[in-house]
């Protein structure tokens, strides 16, 4: 079964399935770029990868930190026989019947994947980077922001041409000058000889997601593939619907006339 939405469903995002959408999307893109893409590119995944600290029982973080393959968890920080140095003031020491209760913060090894093409010479030249936003690129203060955009101001400085997708409609968007598009998601495209100038396609649930412009060396045509077939090709194949509680809250709610097309439409 399909989703009702022609569009990007957001009920992905809430329903906990981001991580196994996100792998696979970046799969089907991967393969759909591969074929099409003359035979002097080739087109390659990468992964990113860093540690980061969470709180050991604050389990919506834990949820919204998801990254886009996998999340391992490492709770030993250090040398557990070294007590805790007290950084001032006096120290209140618990009779043995009142112990004090405290939480654990536990290391957390992040890996996110990205798409990038080559030119198939001796050089092996990087021509376009491809980022599917995650989560933890989203969230303010987080390792996974900042280690994304540093990435992206390299792109956006001209090394390299740029496609970002971002299908997500929690967090905090990338710094830009302006003000972003009125929507949940968009595709955005910089091409190198016009960073940091971008052009940015508006992205809906409730209409087909834009094609994807994917910009090759001059003087080759820049490859446009459909998005949307492919988003909706993951959601049957990996039958989300049996995992989707279309009755849930979205957060960010839905807007009143998103909602409203969405109710005769449900399941």
């Amino acid at each position: 079964m399909g989703s009702p939405f022609p569009g990007m469903d957001p009920y992905i995002e809430v329903s906990h399935l981001w991580e196994d959408f996100h792998t696979k999307l970046i799969g089907e893109i991967e393969r759909a770029l591969s074929s099409r893409v003359p035979d002097r590119y080739f087109v390659r995944t990468g992964e990113r990868s860093y540690v980061a600290l969470v709180q050991s029982d604050d389990e919506e973080f834990r949820r919204s930190f998801l990254p886009d393959v996998a999340v391992a968890s490492r709770g030993d920080l250090g040398d557990p026989s070294r007590e805790p140095t007290p950084t001032g003031g006096a120290m209140t020491v618990p009779s043995e019947s009142s112990p004090v209760t405290m939480q654990a913060m536990i290391e957390s090894e992040h890996r996110e994947t990205f798409l990038q093409i080559f030119q198939a010479d001796r050089e092996h030249k990087l021509v376009t980077g491809i980022e599917i936003v995650s989560p933890s690129n989203k969230r303010a203060g987080t390792k996974g922001r900042r280690l994304y955009n540093r990435k992206r101001q390299m792109y956006l400085s001209g090394f390299a041409h740029f496609v970002e997708i971002d299908l997500l409609r929690r967090g905090r968007r990338m710094p830009m000058v302006g003000t972003w598009p009125d929507s949940p998601y968009y595709v955005l495209v910089s091409r190198k000889k016009q960073a940091p100038r971008c052009s940015v396609w508006p992205a809906y649930c409730t209409e087909p997601l834009p094609a994807l412009r994917v910009p090759l060396a001059p003087p080759d045509l820049d490859v446009v593939l459909e998005l949307q077939p492919l988003v909706a090709a993951i959601y049957e194949r990996s039958r989300y619907d049996r995992d989707i509680d279309y009755r849930q809250t979205v957060d960010p709610p839905l807007s009143a006339a998103e909602a409203a097309w969405l109710a005769p439409q449900a399941p």
